[in-house]
């Protein structure tokens, strides 16, 4: 990210956090690769994490309408306590998903990025498979919700700082081909889970998906390394001198609103479309088309975000986001419910892909996975109260529209205090690029 205006670092202690640094090689930093195949290899282990974690991450609005309509269905509990439970196990694996960025990033900046890397992926690859052999409510909360979420958020933030070390100038480009694997992920799991499921049941279709990610964890292991050597003055796991930064206080602010109102409709769109009338079989692959369309929104804002930078970027998507938020629990027809759903997962795929970007240009590269570690940990109870809300509003209301309301409303505060952010950086609300 290039700042047509740079802005002057600020020093507390023996540490120092610039709101924006500039393209231009440091003295304190040597040049980035930003490319060739090691650097590329690097992303590309990165995106096959990506792919068995965020994206099957994202893949949980087919496993709750699957929990909801059958697998849930045959216990004897209310409708009410049914939606609480399944929208609670999948706030969780949100949540936890960004809750351990802190201390993940933090030895990662220390030099165990391997270890913690080999440990989480075998402790998510036994909870992959433990997930089939889950019966009762508390069985799925604690390994699909806890421990499955748990070992998804030691991986995804080390993963991204690790890229980070590897290109600069393209980082945002980088960034967007690392969550192009969430889409595919959120692509194939759902397709696999609506076609196993009727021919082998639910076991043998979670193992399926547990031997795919097995593949993939193993190939990423092997891929993925950092480049920078751990500093040797070994800084607090957490800081408060980073939010003597504006600009990082206000950021972080504005991720917390967006993750809080931004799943809120991937969670519900199958069960929503279930609501209006079209057909449970069909209505089962939204999930898969939103995720499928988000790809053209984390590669189009990557290559954009090289240009306009990754906060001008966020910011329209933000606002779009907002708009087919409020839009969607209105329409009625089959047609434009699809609509809503291919744009709306285009507009939401532009932050999943960015958002980590500014953060890492705030400050000294040895101290990234701290800085977004932070932000991740503060993001992670966004997540975890965004859909038990959406759905203590929808069990009230028995309707979507208010859900639609408080999503869109929330996302659209996340696009005003981005400005926010952005003019703290520029000095202005026209031109520039951050």
């Amino acid at each position: 990210m290039t700042s047509t205006t740079d802005i002057p670092l600020k020093k507390a202690d023996t540490e120092s956090t610039p709101a924006v640094t500039s393209d231009a090689a440091s003295p304190e930093e040597p040049d980035y690769p930003d490319g060739g195949l090691v650097a590329w290899s690097v992303a590309f282990g990165a995106f096959l994490l990506s792919m068995s974690t965020f994206g099957y991450l994202i893949s949980w609005g087919t496993f709750q309408e699957y929990y909801e309509l059958t697998l849930l269905r045959d216990r004897d509990s209310s409708d009410m306590y049914i939606l609480t439970i399944s929208a609670w196990i999948g706030s969780l694996q949100y949540a936890l998903t960004f809750l351990p960025g802190l201390p993940a990033g933090r030895l990662c900046d220390l030099g165990y990025f391997r270890a913690t890397l080999i440990t989480s992926c075998a402790v998510l690859t036994f909870t992959n498979f433990i997930i089939a052999e889950c019966k009762e409510y508390w069985q799925f909360v604690l390994a699909q919700g806890f421990l499955f979420g748990f070992s998804i958020g030691c991986i995804y933030g080390p993963c991204i700082t690790v890229v980070s070390q590897w290109f600069k100038v393209k980082r945002p480009l980088a960034f967007g081909t690392v969550a192009i694997g969430a889409c595919i992920g959120g692509i194939i799991y759902p397709i696999i889970f609506r076609q196993m499921v009727p021919e082998v049941g639910f076991k043998w279709t979670v193992r399926t998906i547990a031997f795919i990610n097995f593949a993939a964890l193993a190939v990423a292991c092997m891929t993925m390394k950092t480049r920078l050597d751990p500093p040797s003055v070994l800084p607090k796991m957490f800081s408060l001198h980073a939010f003597a930064s504006p600009l990082y206080t206000v950021y972080v602010f504005s991720a917390l609103l967006a993750i809080l109102g931004l799943y809120t409709p991937l969670t519900y769109i199958s069960v929503g479309g279930v609501a209006i009338g079209i057909n449970s079989n069909f209505a089962f692959y939204f999930v898969a088309i939103a995720n499928a369309a988000s790809i053209l929104g984390r590669v189009g804002g990557g290559v954009l975000a090289v240009r306009y930078g990754p906060i001008n970027v966020m910011i329209i998507s933000m606002v779009l986001t907002s708009l087919f938020s409020y839009i969607w629990p209105y329409v009625t027809t089959e047609g434009s419910y699809i609509a809503i759903v291919v744009l709306y997962g285009m507009a939401s795929g532009t932050f999943i892909g960015l958002f980590a970007a500014p953060v890492t240009r705030m400050g000294p590269a040895h101290d990234t996975g701290r800085r977004l570690g932070m932000q991740m940990t503060i993001m992670s109870f966004g997540a975890l109260g965004g859909p038990p809300a959406s759905g203590a509003i929808q069990d009230s209301n028995n309707s979507f529209k208010p859900v639609g309301i408080f999503a869109g409303t929330i996302i659209l505060g996340s696009a005003v205090f981005m400005a926010l952010a952005r003019y703290i950086a520029l000095r202005r609300f026209f031109g520039g690029k951050i």
